[in-house]
């Protein structure tokens, strides 16, 4: 009689052990499964071309970008290759499906062609994403 007692306990204790191990295995599953929200900023440009312009003429441009992502979009920093090149961006984070902007100011003081590197730094899938502006500043007459 003790050992049909203790054979029920064995196998109770062993059907409840297996229930557990599923219920877990299963939950396992569902937040291995779960999508994680993320940032993705989509330039609209991804070199900026000046062309020909003239020494001392507005070197500023504008670079537009919307994040396409299903998380804000948090821009943690803009740098340029150059102290030549001054970069501005917008610190507030942008919601999905908005819009923002980086701001690009080159010195047109300095004659010749130029090729520069802006750094833009996120929480974006692509963490780090490079800009390039290009063009020649010839001397005004």
């Amino acid at each position: 009689m003790k050992t049909t007692v203790n054979t029920l306990k064995k196998a109770a204790l062993l059907c409840i052990l297996l229930v557990a191990t599923a219920q877990i295995s299963s939950a396992q599953m569902a937040f291995e499964n779960a999508i994680t929200p993320v940032a993705i900023i989509d330039f609209e440009v991804q070199i900026v071309e000046y062309g020909t312009i003239d020494q001392n003429s507005n070197g500023e441009r504008t670079v537009n970008f919307k994040n396409t992502g299903d998380a804000p979009l948090i821009i943690s920093s803009v740098k340029s290759s150059c102290g030549c090149t001054v970069p501005s961006y917008e610190k507030k984070p942008i919601a999905p499906g908005a819009s923002g902007k980086i701001t690009v100011k080159y010195d047109t003081n300095r004659v010749g062609a130029f090729n520069k590197t802006i750094t833009v730094t996120s929480n974006a899938f692509e963490t780090t994403k490079l800009l390039k502006i290009k063009g020649t500043v010839v001397a005004t007459k």
